[in-house]
């Protein structure tokens, strides 16, 4: 990057954020990989190095953007498009890489810190795009959960249990609803997504 690019860019950005069309900090709270849950001290100690992305193995940890607010551009959030956080069990024993490679400790778990107990979001199904909820029968969250945190209701419809729940995003990785047919009913995501623990208490 040119320094007349940089230059321009964060013109552009200032003149944006004056204007109301960029925010200071995100609206809503971002789900953070292990580690990361205060927001303020990951803000803080992020130095947008780029480790954590590139040494994950599931890549699901991905850059936030500026519509996220300035503050987070470029700090580390999740994608569970295509896969989910597994704690890098087969890779690292079940220590986050993305944490033994962080170098301003950004990310950095507490004591005693589990995948069980380490709550990165929450896991919501809007019940009007999925296909279960249809009765179409589909139950690819539920046979892809690897903490029971879901369960069938007597109409073979899933459900999540709050209580075991930890954001983990393998339903979210195993959702087809947007593949078949939710999109024709105004479906901007899949049906079940990992939504940030002050959203879902709300």
């Amino acid at each position: 990057m040119t320094r007349r690019t940089l230059c321009l860019g964060i013109g552009g950005a200032a003149v944006m954020l004056g204007l109301g069309g960029l925010k200071y900090v995100a609206p809503q709270a971002i789900i953070r990989p292990p580690g990361g849950q205060d927001d303020e001290r990951l803000i803080s100690a992020c130095i947008r190095c780029e480790k954590c992305y590139e040494i994950c193995p599931r890549d699901v940890i991905r850059p936030a953007h500026i519509e996220d607010g300035i503050l987070n551009m470029r700090t580390p959030t999740f994608d569970f498009s295509d896969n989910y956080c597994d704690w890098c069990t087969e890779e690292n024993g079940g220590t986050p890489l993305c944490v033994s490679a962080c170098p301003t400790k950004a990310l950095e778990l507490p004591a005693g810190a589990t995948k069980e107990n380490t709550i990165i979001g929450r896991a919501v199904i809007n019940t009007d795009w999925c296909l279960a909820y249809k009765l179409i029968g589909c139950r690819f969250c539920y046979d892809a959960c690897p903490y029971q945190a879901m369960e069938l209701d007597g109409d073979n419809r899933p459900v999540v249990l709050e209580n075991k729940c930890n954001g983990c995003g393998a339903c979210e990785s195993v959702c087809v609803s947007l593949q078949n047919g939710s999109i024709s009913e105004g479906a901007t995501a899949r049906a079940i997504t990992i939504q940030p623990l002050d959203q879902v208490e709300r």
